[in-house]
């Protein structure tokens, strides 16, 4: 291991953009960014209403040039210079359309203002329809191309939302020729290797969210594609059916783009990744263990030896792939469609009578309402009686993905305060995160020990017991902020030769726990009571 080298991993969330420089070899954060996307601030190009959430690649260019200069303005020269990759995580599925030198649509001025030209965000549900089609055809194909992804494909991912702009939109048809992930996306950009067949595509974006296997030697084919719509007539031709682990480097950075950034013009960019992928990995993931990525939704991540697996297919999740998460092992991803929205939901609520107060006084109220909140449903006692509520308010991802499913409160009375639904809700998030758990282990997966990260788990206290009585385990909190970054990071230093393997970079650059909260027995018999109400709700609202 080279012990003076730095690397830099780099966060797409959903809102920003967040970056972290690592001391290769300490394992010391040496710096931090963060900087938001200016247009989606703004609501553009976006209709909740519709499910349409869109982003601009502009933005994602202009937080990736602010953020590298907010960080390397926190480093010395002589610790700039020694920078040698960097590793790049971001949201998915979040693919856009390109044209046949691979620029998406929206960077092209006739398509600027576009939204069908976008990034099509991965909480974007305009697709249902086409995911429903994908879904039908593959059942009835003599090769079952959602086998690997639970055996049900989503509205959320990559072909579905592809088809869905394509169809809606006769203008991007005119110069649509391909599709890229963001994830593939900014590699590609940074190295200058944007030609749709020279991409060296992320195997966990790919394998999660695009249908491919190595079974069948790639993406699906353009046979079944073109029976699925021929606008997808050629598409497959221009996706290289080679895909690669996040510890590979996906080239150098350009010239251009080391003078803009102000970076070596040597550093290696690293394959990649999906953010619950990275964020499993700066989190300490190892086989037997689920990282929960708890945040608007969640991801839960597990990676197992392939002979634990033996040849068998998960039905119902969202997809099981070689190598996407720690090259040997399974990875394994589930996940709820609304975690941390389902509260945000509830202090919409709560606020919308505060439109009629200036927006000062408030903006204090509302940040104040999730706090106090908790602070009175911390004080209510776990009774049979309480009201049940189901997570399905954005639909459901795990376990069997429909996102036409409805969310629904039960039980309420006139005594039913805001407290009391919101503890409902909390415990609703916590039963959904039962409920994968479950699944799991009935199919065969061993779970060892959970770990979560991400703002709710570092935030919440409150969330996170509740979490760890329902579930009926113990769960570690990771102590880093940044999981994400962090493991983008750790891709990064592996792909640059820094250390040999991943599981070498986890075991030097790893941050440990911050805390643990462990299932309080008292509430335990109470819990499988309310948990069975919530099952009866699920099947109540999946009937209607």
């Amino acid at each position: 291991m080279d012990m003076e080298k730095l690397v830099i991993g780099i966060d797409y969330g959903t809102d920003s953009c967040r970056a972290v420089a690592l001391d290769t070899a300490s394992g010391k954060e040496l710096a931090t960014a963060i900087s938001g996307y200016i247009r989606w601030k703004k609501g553009l190009y976006c209709d909740p209403s519709a499910n349409r959430y869109r982003q601009h690649p502009q933005d994602y260019i202009d937080s990736l040039v602010e953020v590298i200069h907010d960080l390397l303005a926190q480093l010395s020269p002589d610790e700039v210079k020694n920078i040698v990759a960097l590793g790049i995580d971001t949201t998915g599925s979040t693919p856009c359309l390109t044209d046949r030198d691979g620029t998406p649509l929206a960077l092209l001025p006739e398509y600027a203002d576009d939204p069908d030209a976008m990034f099509i965000l991965w909480k974007d549900h305009t697709s249902i329809r086409e995911a429903d089609e994908i879904n039908a055809l593959a059942r009835k194909w003599e090769t079952d191309f959602t086998s690997r992804s639970g055996g049900i494909y989503s509205s959320e991912w990559f072909w579905a939302k592809a088809l869905h702009v394509l169809r809606a939109n006769k203008k991007i048809r005119e110069k649509a020729c391909s599709i890229i992930e963001h994830c593939d996306w900014m590699p590609a950009l940074l190295t200058g290797n944007l030609r749709p067949e020279q991409v060296k595509r992320s195997r966990c974006a790919a394998g999660h969210k695009g249908m491919w296997a190595s079974a069948w030697g790639g993406y699906p084919s353009q046979e079944f594609l073109s029976a699925l719509d021929p606008l997808f007539g050629g598409f497959a031709t221009r996706l290289e059916n080679k895909t690669y682990t996040s510890d590979v480097s996906a080239g150098k950075l350009t010239d251009e783009w080391a003078e803009r950034l102000g970076l070596p013009h040597n550093v290696d960019v690293a394959v990649g990744i999906l953010d619950a992928h990275a964020g499993a990995i700066g989190a300490g993931i190892t086989a037997h263990t689920m990282v929960k990525i708890v945040g608007t939704s969640t991801c839960d991540i597990v990676v197992t030896p392939k002979k634990d697996i033996a040849g068998k297919l998960i039905p119902g999740i969202s997809g099981q792939v070689d190598g996407s998460v720690i090259p040997g092992l399974i990875g394994l991803e589930a996940g709820q469609s609304a975690f941390g929205d389902v509260y945000a939901w509830w202090k919409e609520i709560l606020s919308w009578s505060l439109n009629l107060l200036p927006e000062e006084q408030k903006r204090e109220i509302i940040a104040q309402i999730l706090q106090k909140l908790t602070e009175e449903a911390e004080k209510l006692p776990v009774t049979e009686s309480d009201p049940v509520a189901t997570d399905w308010l954005n639909g459901r991802r795990t376990p069997f993905a429909d996102l036409t499913l409805k969310g629904g409160i039960a039980g309420i009375t006139l005594a039913t305060t805001p407290a009391h639904i919101f503890k409902s809700l909390v415990e609703a998030t916590a039963f959904g995160s039962r409920a994968i758990m479950e699944h799991l282990e009935k199919e065969g997966v061993q779970v060892n020990e959970v770990i979560g990260v991400g703002g709710i788990s570092l935030k919440s206290s409150y969330v996170m017991q509740t979490l760890s009585d329902i579930m009926g385990v113990p769960i570690k909190v990771a102590a880093t902020q940044q999981a994400g970054a962090l493991g983008a990071a750790m891709c990064a230093a592996v792909a640059a030769g820094v250390f040999h393997s991943m599981e070498s970079a986890l075991e030097s650059l790893g941050q440990g726990y911050k805390t643990v909260y462990v299932p309080r027995v008292e509430n335990r018999e109470t819990y499988d009571v309310l948990y069975e109400k919530y099952r009866q709700l699920n099947r109540f609202l999946e009937a209607r």
